[in-house]
């Protein structure tokens, strides 16, 4: 099964995620995103999210190259929980080569139509607020939302999280 899990900033979209995820019977492997730099704030998020997962799970760092470190999970039968998207977006929008986007873009999309296994996908939506001011700010919100609109067409289920509760979509 496919799920695409979408929520805005603490929507409980990553614990929902997550307890799909061990429901699932499967071994399971949380895939992340962030690249933290020298943000000791965001380093602390990350050993908070280590802290609430099972000692069980492993965890695969994917700043980039999103459908490669994917691929060969789902054909180990793991359950694949990537979180999140947005962030990974972000990485690639600063990446210095300019066709990174569009060449990890259309691998996700290609990996995601022949997906087999049980893949968790976790984004933020950004698309309910005003539009940016910053050319790059816009660049990022117009990218989520047909990020989104794409997976959403290929995924099996697709959940909206809003103050900590879940909204069936598809």
């Amino acid at each position: 099964m496919r799920q695409l899990i979408l929520g805005g900033a603490r929507s409980g979209k990553s614990r929902l995620a997550e307890q799909r995820a061990h429901d699932s019977g499967r071994a399971v492997v949380v895939v992340v995103t962030m690249q933290p730099g020298d943000d000791p704030e965001m380093h602390a998020r990350i050993e908070r999210h280590r802290a609430e997962r099972p000692v069980d799970w492993r965890v695969v760092e994917a700043p980039t190259g999103l459908a490669e470190a994917i691929g060969p999970l789902l054909d180990e039968g793991c359950c694949v929980l990537v979180d999140c998207l947005t962030l990974w977006l972000t990485n690639l929008l600063l990446a210095e080569d300019e066709t990174a986007l569009d060449r990890e873009l259309g691998a996700l999309y290609r990996l995601v139509d022949g997906c087999a296994g049980e893949l968790l996908l976790v984004s933020n939506e950004v698309g309910w607020g005003i539009v940016p001011m910053g050319e790059l700010s816009r660049r990022f919100q117009d990218q989520a939302g047909w990020l989104h609109q794409r997976l959403a067409q290929r995924c099996d289920r697709v959940t909206l999280c809003v103050a900590g509760l879940p909204m069936e979509v598809k």
